[in-house]
């Protein structure tokens, strides 16, 4: 399966995209209303993506420093060497190299543009649910269907 299948099958399909310049604390509250776990932070209003922040960059911050980050802009915090998929990477391949880069979010990239995100559940669910259409054609295929 590609990426391009898990974005067709995505319920939204726009990205949550902040400016470099908002606050850590402004990104937080985006983060808990919409109930995502990162924004891709993007200097052209969503075009392209500059970088990415997560929970766990707030979270190691706030540990780190303390509730001064939350008046930080998110540019300061922000994984600025983004791994990106394309519409025609397999889910094997974006699954290892999540896996292997311990991230759970992959924005996908066509041309320089950004056209989606790709999260580690999204992953799961499209190989369970190929997992599952293998299981149905071998079960037709041994009961001669």
């Amino acid at each position: 399966m590609l990426v391009q299948a898990i974005l067709k099958s995505k319920a939204t399909g726009g990205v949550e995209t902040v400016s470099p310049t908002i606050t850590v604390a402004d990104a937080s509250k985006i983060l808990a209303e919409k109930r995502i776990g990162t924004v891709v932070v993007s200097e052209d209003g969503g075009e392209t993506a500059s970088g990415i922040l997560s929970e766990r960059d707030i979270v190691r911050e706030l540990a780190a420093s303390g509730s001064g980050c939350l008046a930080q802009p998110v540019s300061a915090y922000m994984t600025r060497n983004l791994v990106t998929a394309t519409q025609q990477d397999t889910v094997q391949d974006i699954m290892t190299r999540m896996t292997e880069g311990r991230f759970r979010h992959m924005p996908v990239v066509e041309d320089g543009k950004l056209v989606g995100i790709v999260t580690l559940g999204d992953v799961v669910k499209a190989q369970l649910a190929e997992l599952a259409m293998e299981k149905d054609a071998l079960q037709g295929m041994i009961m001669g269907h």
